[in-house]
């Protein structure tokens, strides 16, 4: 039987990275959010800046071209990252139960028999009041940086899966955090399983 996996998706400031967290260490599995960049770079051999400037952000035309040194130089830079943390994602879910956060995970285990994918949102309006008590920004700016961040996951998402991040029918489960808070959520999500 194949490993169980949680792929969480998320909008800005809904509680998807506390949920995924919470629900790792109920389920007794790793977590895999901003490690996946770490592992990527060192797996890949690619600069770690690389990948951090391009997480889960739409592409940027200065990416978009050939760099010969890499092994896949035949795809733009952006591909070739979006392809070395796919790699990363299917050893990760081949060799163990987890729970990744974000970067398209739904869609590149799309094939494997236990892989639960979750969407978390929240409305607008507490979204900002998390980002604010998390970035210490005032509200305007914190407004910003929502729509800002939600935008780059957005692109990044509907580019690489030729799905719609956010819609109901692209997952197995939509929750909004705001309704059920983290702990009913993490409940809820383990009830899946």
């Amino acid at each position: 039987m194949a490993n169980n996996i949680i792929a969480i998706g998320r909008q800005y400031g809904s509680g998807g990275r506390e949920i995924g967290e919470a629900l790792a260490k109920k389920l007794g599995v790793k977590c895999y959010d901003k490690e996946l960049i770490t592992i990527s770079a060192q797996k890949s051999g690619m600069c770690k800046e690389l990948f951090e400037d391009m997480d889960e952000k739409p592409i940027k035309a200065m990416y978009y071209m050939e760099v010969a040194p890499f092994a896949q130089a035949q795809y733009p830079i952006n591909h070739q990252l979006f392809l070395a943390q796919m790699n990363v994602i299917r050893e990760i879910a081949q060799r163990e139960s987890c729970v990744f956060i974000g970067r398209c995970a739904d869609y590149v285990l799309a094939e494997h028999e236990n892989c639960h994918s979750v969407f978390v949102h929240a409305p607008f309006a507490d979204r900002v009041k998390r980002a604010m008590e998390r970035t210490g920004l005032e509200e305007r700016k914190a407004e910003k940086l929502v729509r800002k961040i939600d935008r780059e996951r957005e692109a990044y998402y509907d580019f690489y899966t030729s799905k719609l991040w956010g819609a109901a029918d692209t997952y197995d489960l939509s929750l909004n955090s705001s309704a059920f808070g983290t702990q009913k959520c993490v409940d809820i999500i383990a009830g899946i399983l």
